[in-house]
């Protein structure tokens, strides 16, 4: 049985609006998650000696997290990764987004739904976050309703996003936690080994765009179909920032397996969406002082972003990204847990 308390964690400057933290607690597992942007602050899980550590990155204090950062534990929205030149169509409109990422738009805008305050509710095992995205927030078109909802169920921590939208609009969204198995302030994550059941990834240019070609991972740095360290694929790459490309299937499925062999910690994930973005922390310069203290260098953590193709809306894929009008509600699906010790499963499923 998982149990959930409630705390507040600070006020927001201006409006005075109260942030508040859940922590959600099992048998083997804590997860901490703020009103603000979905955040998850805290991941704690044992080691196989049952030591525990808190295995993602984040900050200690709310004035941290308002700062400029690099997007830690929060949801992503309304369309995660980057749309070229900030520009998309839909319906024969065209719209152009904030550019805030080289000559492109990422994660939402300049204010995306990592940077809102988000209405709360409280069910078993369960918090469910849910907000109003108002027409033409950040240029999308459409008012979109969103409900995000995290479950921890023993050892699986089961992330449930749901939209409705009155408008033809994109929306692709994900979780950008930063994973650090070794425990949060570890340098490096280079003797963890990953496993990615891709068979194919999006090359891009150097803009981070993909190119518009599907390529083989076959015989390249890009296949993690079989467990890997990263260290020695890192040393020859410099870094992964990639979708890899997943089945196109609406059914919940495994997709990927990180393990770190000194504490024995696992951490698999599964998805009902098309991508993974698997990301290095290649942008992390060791300026950020995070919780306790810790410096968070580069390289020292990935994420497992699970979501639609980066620039889905301005390629072949922008059918799956495009979401329509709704006038009912669509069902949540569960997911099966397994509760072994020394692991953790991420389910993120989109309904």
């Amino acid at each position: 049985m998982t149990s959930v308390q409630r705390e507040s964690f600070g006020t927001l400057p201006g409006s005075g609006e109260t942030v508040e933290r859940f922590r959600l607690h099992s048998s083997s597992v804590t997860v901490e998650v703020l009103s603000l942007g979905c955040i998850i602050t805290a991941l704690k899980t044992p080691d196989k000696a049952g030591r525990v550590a808190d295995i993602v990155l984040g900050f200690d204090n709310l004035e941290n997290y308002l700062s400029k950062h690099p997007y830690f534990g929060a949801v992503i929205g309304r369309v995660a990764n980057r749309i070229a030149k900030g520009k998309f169509t839909v319906e024969g409109k065209e719209y152009q987004l904030a550019i805030n990422n080289g000559p492109n738009s990422i994660h939402g805008g300049i204010k995306g739904f990592d940077k809102m305050l988000w209405n709360a509710e409280v069910l078993p095992n369960s918090v469910r976050f849910s907000r109003i995205s108002p027409d033409g927030e950040e240029g999308y078109p459409g008012e979109l309703k969103v409900w995000v909802t995290y479950t921890l169920d023993e050892g699986e921590l089961s992330i449930n996003y749901r939209a409705q939208t009155d408008k033809t609009t994109p929306i692709n969204l994900t979780n950008h936690s930063y994973f650090n198995l070794a425990g949060q302030g570890s340098q490096n994550i280079y003797d963890h080994e990953v496993c990615i059941a891709a068979e194919e990834y999006l090359p891009v240019d150097d803009t981070m765009i993909p190119t518009g070609e599907i390529a083989c991972v076959h015989d390249t740095l890009f296949d993690l179909r079989k467990p890997v360290k990263l260290g020695r694929q890192m040393e020859k790459l410099g870094g992964y920032d990639h979708n890899f490309c997943l089945d196109f299937s609406k059914d919940l499925h495994y997709c990927a397996r990180v393990w770190h062999p000194d504490t024995g910690r696992v951490l698999e994930v599964s998805t009902t969406q098309p991508g993974l973005q698997f990301y290095t922390a290649n942008f992390l310069d060791g300026s950020l002082k995070g919780k306790g203290g810790a410096v968070y260098p580069k390289h020292s953590a990935f994420c497992m972003e699970t979501q639609n193709w980066p620039d889905a809306v301005n390629k072949r894929e922008k059918e799956s990204v495009i979401k329509e009008p709704l006038t009912q509600s669509c069902p949540s699906r569960s997911s099966r847990s397994t509760g072994r010790p020394g692991f953790l499963d991420i389910h993120n499923e989109y309904v």
